[in-house]
């Protein structure tokens, strides 16, 4: 076929994954014995632990320490293929699918391309606020950050100093929760000894949920821990509220009040990566594919969908499973069985998710998590929640160079209340003109 890329033929049916998340990870791992070919398309050569995202965002890990190369994890693997390539359609009646590098056949094609943020049609929130999903994203903030309190030292004009300093989450799950938490640490150990000429008294922290609860789909009792951890902290928590836009300065909230900010920290809400090709049927309301418990997308025999981009609709989770990396993992491996039996000749199975609990940190000390042991839902918090969520995490690294980097990083930021990674390299994230004033230098 014209037009193809250059990848040798090993004259075994071919699984072409397109995205190297959990999901696509654990199915190419899975896969490693079985007589196919891997071929795994991802515009990143890296696999990234994105859970722990924000510490990058906070200067608390490095951008290494959380991140592996393909290549590297699965350079063992002989029947593993990798393509630096973004996917931009599938043409399935040809079983190709077309990238920035060529055709790419496939007998087997598995989607995992995950979620991106969801704006809801706002463009100018898209445009002004900083989203929190990959690397580069966590850098920005990190550069945003650290550049807006070096420019407050030179503010004279009190709004604009609040501005800088000041800073809004929008979203009141896991991943704001845990932002809100490593912010308000800098804040009060780490800040006061690198801006002494501030008065930190002037930061402040907001986290806006739109319901009545922080960290939703997890226990009572856990969430409203997270909120006197968080209330414990000096964070501010505006339950049952919106926001209805942000300029880039200016966020107004549903209620009619106004904050002030140069940094809106977007953690609300995702919708699926799909890619065009495909009937838009299979495509749900959420942008993620709908499959059936094989993971199979409806009305295709050979194309499959898994992690944050599939929909699978059970009694026990009618809107498809939570999109976190449990799922994704369970659903990799499950789906790699099933390709094994598939090119034995065998019927796939039903995939069945194991929950094995949820967890989110609020800082040194302060951790919560629901964890199902023995067939028990088991709540921890404080000390105990959080050595549990260090541990959990420390060993989901997905490389021993990983685990060593970060629980290294982890002890030293633990006995000195530091975190050292306070460096602007690269992209921040510029204010809008329109609402730029110059800063009055202070000598």
């Amino acid at each position: 076929m014209d037009g193809l890329t250059k990848i040798e033929d090993l004259g075994m049916p071919r699984v072409v994954i397109v995205g190297g998340g959990f999901g696509g990870l654990q199915l190419a791992k899975t896969l490693a014995d079985a007589p196919v070919q891997v071929v795994l398309i991802d515009k990143q050569n890296y696999h990234g632990f994105w859970p722990l995202l924000y510490q990058v965002g906070t200067a608390g890990l490095n951008p290494d320490s959380i991140v592996s190369p393909f290549r590297k994890i699965l350079s063992d693997q002989e029947n593993f293929y990798f393509r630096l390539a973004e996917v931009n359609c599938i043409d399935a009646k040809a079983q190709v699918v077309e990238t920035s590098i060529g055709l790419i056949r496939y007998d087997y094609l598995v989607l995992a391309t995950g979620t991106t943020s969801n704006f809801f049609g706002d463009e100018l929130m898209a445009k002004n606020a900083i989203t929190l999903k990959n690397v580069p994203d966590a850098i920005e903030l990190r550069n945003t950050l650290l550049s807006h309190f070096e420019q407050a030292l030179q503010m004279g004009d009190q709004e604009q100093l609040n501005a800088m300093l000041d800073f809004v989450i929008v979203g009141g799950g896991p991943t704001g929760v845990e932002m809100a938490g490593a912010l308000a640490e800098l804040r009060a150990h780490v800040f006061p000894r690198d801006y002494r000429e501030l008065d930190l008294k002037q930061m402040d922290i907001y986290v806006v949920q739109s319901g009545p609860v922080l960290l939703k789909g997890m226990s009572a009792e856990v969430s409203q821990k997270a909120l006197e951890y968080l209330q414990d902290l000096g964070v501010e928590v505006l339950l049952d509220c919106r926001v209805k836009s942000y300029d880039g300065y200016t966020v107004t909230l549903n209620n009619g009040k106004q904050l002030i900010t140069r940094t809106l920290i977007w953690a609300a809400g995702v919708t699926g990566a799909p890619i065009p090709g495909l009937n838009p049927e299979v495509l749900l309301k959420s942008n993620r594919y709908k499959v059936n418990e094989s993971s199979r997308v409806a009305g295709y025999d050979n194309v499959f969908a898994i992690g944050d981009i599939a929909q699978m609709a059970t009694e026990k989770y009618p809107e498809g499973h939570p999109q976190v990396a449990q799922p994704a993992i369970q659903q990799g491996r499950h789906l790699g069985e099933n390709i094994k039996r598939a090119v034995s000749g065998l019927p796939m199975l039903p995939f069945e998710y194991y929950d094995k609990g949820t967890m989110a940190t609020v800082g040194r000390h302060r951790a919560l998590a629901d964890v199902q042991l023995f067939g028990r839902q088991i709540h921890l918090t404080g000390w105990l929640g959080w050595l549990a969520w260090s541990f959990v995490h420390v060993l989901a690294l997905v490389s021993f160079r990983n685990r060593f980097a970060v629980f290294i990083t982890w002890a030293w930021n633990y006995f000195t209340q530091d975190k050292g990674m306070r460096y602007i390299i690269g992209k921040v994230k510029a204010p809008l003109k329109e609402k730029e004033v110059e800063a009055k230098a202070i000598i």
